[in-house]
């Protein structure tokens, strides 16, 4: 069961209880054990200790409660209290989360910041929400007073940023008669912005909601995902594309830019909202995130990217049990903008680490070990995360779909994909993005394997591509693929006899995979036109590389000498078409496939 949404601006979690308190029997790291808790439930917040550390009930039995704590446990003893809160591990959902970057139970790092300095004491308590800010609540002009309501309806709307409209909606689980609703005007999170008559009573309803992290946001149904995820990376729009509502790993080793290739993708991609969660990482490679995310441009709207975007920054050297809260904190979050009708691209970087805390939080409670010492449950608590993804048709009376797009980073030990972590993500997940060490080793972004990796999306994309790019993609991208096949089937035999001793036709092969090796696949990150690559651009360049493809072999056929091929001046001007202005790339594309057939005529005629 869904936990109770009232709506109502309730401390998300309370520090004292009704409840007895229970006392500390144990304590082993992260873990901690108290007697004396009979009436608790799994999952419940407890605050432990005198420092009132933030835990959550994870095994029950009798009446001594296991206690997972968000917070280093030094100097907690036995024999001090815990006050069990009677509630799950909850986030408020309202407006002022864009922008934010929080910890993995969402408090402010910011806001931390300025009330206790550079370093988080524990124990400390920040509302995740701004209380005292006024937003300007626009109410739905379709709602009327007396008529009835249901779960989803939007109540309002608030302007949360220049790019995002933020609406007010009824929680789940609520719905009734509406009995008021605001005016136009400035209010604060804790004023109330309407009522509905329900069957218990009364509800008062702000512009917050409340919902427990590990239970999924319901929707009414959810659909097969038909659109691309368009990001500009020509590798994974063009030969591994992701959809909107569609699952995706990265794994990779160290080094491999598996956190480059999510800030791309986070930075590029055509969702309304990113939610980043960092999971787990190096402190210094989450200090660069929050450095600089806020200073990145949207190239979509032309605003600060932080506009639409939500930080979750958990590191490394924090407490391993957060690690799996800052996950569901995220996901919980990505649902709250989907039940608006917004496309939301989540990235997890990585739930490698997430799976490591799993381990060491399982170890403590003496389960019994899976594989590698992983807990039994990973493969189904990796599952249960990312089908909260999707494509969906979220709660209200007016249909309203939105999707949640779950991109996340899995880091094998020595790149060893066949580690229990990676080969769970991929029997979930529709698309695998295999990083390759060698090709990060020759320089060659984004290093992913073209052989390694796939994606199940092609048929859904495909009716896109054809019809709003071109009918032959799908074939063109076969060809390709094909063609780098056959050029590593034939690497073998290079290194034996070297590539002169190759029949012309199988030079020629080699040939056309280096030009789609080197100019096409590989993108260059920082530079500022190379970093996205429009769909239609992606498109004429392939199609170009194919055609010089099949203008080599013709002529190699026709016994011409492959040297002079490769001697050609349009293979200069093919291999810069990637930096070509995206905005003005056809007639110069138009020039070049031109000279390339005349040059090729003048071969062929010699």
């Amino acid at each position: 069961m869904a936990p109770e949404n009232t709506g109502t601006p309730e401390p998300k979690i309370a520090a004292t209880s009704a409840e007895k308190p229970g006392r500390i029997i144990k304590v082993s790291g992260p873990v901690v054990e108290a007697d004396g808790m009979r009436g608790t439930k799994m999952y419940d917040v407890a605050r432990v200790g005198k420092d009132n550390l933030i835990g959550e009930v994870i095994e029950i039995m009798e009446d001594t409660a296991t206690i997972q704590v968000y917070e280093d446990t030094t100097g907690i003893a036995p024999g001090e209290e815990v006050h069990p809160t009677g509630a799950p591990l909850s986030v408020e959902l309202g407006p002022g989360l864009i922008g934010q970057i929080y910890d993995g139970i969402q408090r402010p790092l910011p806001r931390i910041m300025e009330e206790a300095g550079d370093f988080i004491h524990r124990g400390v308590s920040v509302s995740s929400l701004d209380y005292e800010k006024q937003w300007k609540f626009t109410p739905n002009a379709e709602l009327t007073i007396g008529n009835d309501v249901q779960e989803g309806d939007v109540l309002g709307t608030v302007q949360e940023s220049p790019v995002v409209l933020h609406k007010i909606m009824v929680p789940p689980e609520v719905g009734g008669k509406l009995e008021f609703v605001a005016p136009v005007g400035e209010y604060t999170l804790k004023d109330v912005v309407a009522k509905v008559q329900t069957e218990t009573g009364t509800k008062e309803l702000t512009m917050v909601q409340k919902w427990g992290v590990r239970t999924a946001r319901p929707v009414v149904k959810k659909f097969d995902p038909i659109l691309p995820l368009i990001t500009g990376q020509r590798v994974i729009d063009t030969f591994f594309p992701i959809t909107k509502g569609g699952t995706a790993a990265i794994p990779g080793g160290f080094g491999t830019g598996k956190t480059v290739t999510q800030h791309q993708l986070a930075k590029w991609c055509d969702a309304d909202i990113i939610v980043y969660v960092g999971c787990g990482e190096r402190g210094n490679e989450m200090t660069d995130v929050l450095r600089e995310f806020p200073k990145l441009l949207d190239p979509r709207t032309g605003e600060e990217l932080m506009k639409r975007t939500v930080l979750v920054a958990n590191t490394s050297n924090m407490p391993v049990a957060a690690r799996e809260a800052s996950v569901y904190t995220g996901i919980t979050i990505a649902e709250y903008y989907r039940d608006m009708g917004f496309d939301v691209a989540l990235m997890a970087d990585s739930t490698s680490r997430w799976a490591e805390a799993m381990r060491e939080i399982s170890g403590r409670l003496e389960e019994m070990p899976g594989e590698e010492g992983y807990p039994a449950y990973l493969a189904s608590r990796l599952a249960s995360f990312y089908e909260r993804g999707g494509y969906a048709q979220v709660l209200g009376s007016e249909e309203r779909k939105g999707a949640i797009s779950v991109i996340g980073a899995v880091s094998p030990p020595g790149g060893d994909f066949s580690e229990p972590v990676a080969q769970n993500t991929l029997r979930i997940v529709k698309v695998f993005w295999a990083l390759d060490s060698d090709l990060a080793d020759q320089r060659h972004f984004p290093s992913i394997n073209w052989l390694k990796s796939y994606s199940l999306y092609l048929d859904h994309v495909k009716p896109y591509w054809h019809e709003n790019v071109a009918k032959d993609w799908f074939q063109l991208r076969q060809q390709a693929m094909k063609l780098l096949q056959k050029e590593e089937e034939l690497k073998e035999i290079v290194k034996l006899v070297g590539p002169d001793a190759l029949p012309p036709g199988d030079q020629a092969i080699l040939e056309g995979s280096k030009m789609i090796r080197e100019d096409f696949l590989r993108q260059h990150a920082f530079h500022k036109i190379d970093t996205y690559c429009p769909m239609e651009k992606q498109y004429q360049m392939l199609r170009i590389m194919l055609e010089f493809y099949n203008h080599t072999v013709k002529a190699v056929k026709a016994g011409i000498d492959i040297e002079k091929v490769r001697a050609m001046g349009c293979i200069e001007a093919i291999s810069r078409m990637a930096v070509v202005d995206n905005s003005g790339f056809e007639p110069v594309f138009d020039k070049i496939e031109k000279e390339m057939s005349e040059e090729f005529k003048i071969l062929e005629g010699s």
